[in-house]
């Protein structure tokens, strides 16, 4: 059985834009590691962009990449501490 791709697509570019709006960035203002929060998370979000103009772009493939590396930015992120999350779904902690 083959996975079918604009059903990952479609998932994934959920599972990311829930994330985005779940990570809430902890480290308190002025730190470093909110400075490096900060640019995980804008990495996600470029990445999530990227996403969704692939997809107005007919280009599926390329599409599921960028959700997929958004989302490993954010996890990451997650995984060290700089973002609040408790969602064991949408993030690997």
């Amino acid at each position: 059985m083959t996975a079918d791709l604009n059903e990952k697509v479609e998932r994934y570019e959920r599972l990311l834009r829930e994330a985005l709006e779940k990570a809430d960035i902890s480290p308190i203002e002025r730190s470093h590691m909110r400075k490096v929060a900060e640019d995980y998370k804008n990495m996600a979000r470029s990445y999530y962009e990227d996403g969704m103009h692939f997809i107005r772009s007919e280009d599926p493939v390329n599409a599921l990449i960028c959700f997929s590396y958004g989302h490993a930015w954010l996890d990451a992120g997650a995984r060290l501490g700089v973002f609040d999350v408790d969602d064991d779904v949408l993030f690997t902690i």
